[in-house]
């Protein structure tokens, strides 16, 4: 089975050093912080959107592209200070790699610094391949990246999965034609009340548990 993960607030809990990185980019501007809570409602459209709502709509679009390219830099040079696995997701994923599900990352962050996370978390080799919102000519919702997985893995859609923590994902899914699961540990479970997933799951192992369930009902 292809098992498609969405990165922030899903592997990973990368809140602290998004808010950090976006109070710095305000700070650089000469803006009050924003309260963190905010700022990870934000999060989930890729760097562009986060960086436009946190800067404010009204801000002029050089502005924006200015802060941008500022978020992008300070970010990546502090992406790990404080990131790191959920618990129980290592083993979540290295279990799977294990029972030779096909693993992969499909997020709107950029590629990069996607790749360098996973990489220094030590789980590079469980995903066959890691895609970021500047890997397509558009981002999630857009199918694309999953079609994309589909096809470099070999695998239907009726053996697809999608893992993530907004709607976003689940959209991206319903788009594909795919199975979602949504993860209420994430940064945004309350939009699952609005774009409900295919099952809901609230530890990393009731994934394991979800497609050996899968396996022994032959879906």
């Amino acid at each position: 089975m292809l098992i498609i993960f969405d990165l922030d607030g899903t592997l990973i809990d990368s809140s602290t050093d998004l808010a950090i990185s976006m109070n710095a980019t305000r700070a650089h501007f000469g803006l009050a912080p924003l309260d963190p809570n905010l700022i990870y409602s934000y999060v989930g459209n890729g760097a562009a959107v986060l960086v436009r709502c946190a800067m404010g709509l009204t801000a002029p679009e050089d502005k924006v592209q200015e802060a941008l390219q500022f978020f992008l830099k300070f970010y990546r040079a502090h992406a790990l200070e404080h990131t790191k696995l959920y618990p129980g997701v290592r083993e979540m994923v290295e279990t799977l790699y294990r029972e030779e599900h096909k693993l992969a990352v499909l997020t709107n962050k950029p590629v990069r610094i996607s790749f360098d996370i996973i990489g220094a978390l030590r789980l590079q080799k469980c995903f066959f391949h890691v895609y970021g919102g500047d890997s397509f000519r558009s981002k999630k919702p857009d199918p694309i990246g999953v079609h994309e997985l589909m096809s470099e893995a070999g695998v239907a859609a009726s053996e697809t999965l999608l893992v993530g923590d907004s709607a976003v994902d689940v959209q991206t899914a319903r788009n594909a034609g795919i199975r979602s699961c949504g993860v209420s540990w994430g940064f945004q479970p309350e939009a699952f009340q609005i774009e409900p997933p295919d099952m809901l799951i609230h530890e990393p192992r009731q994934l394991i548990e979800q497609l050996n369930s899968f396996s022994r009902s032959g879906i």
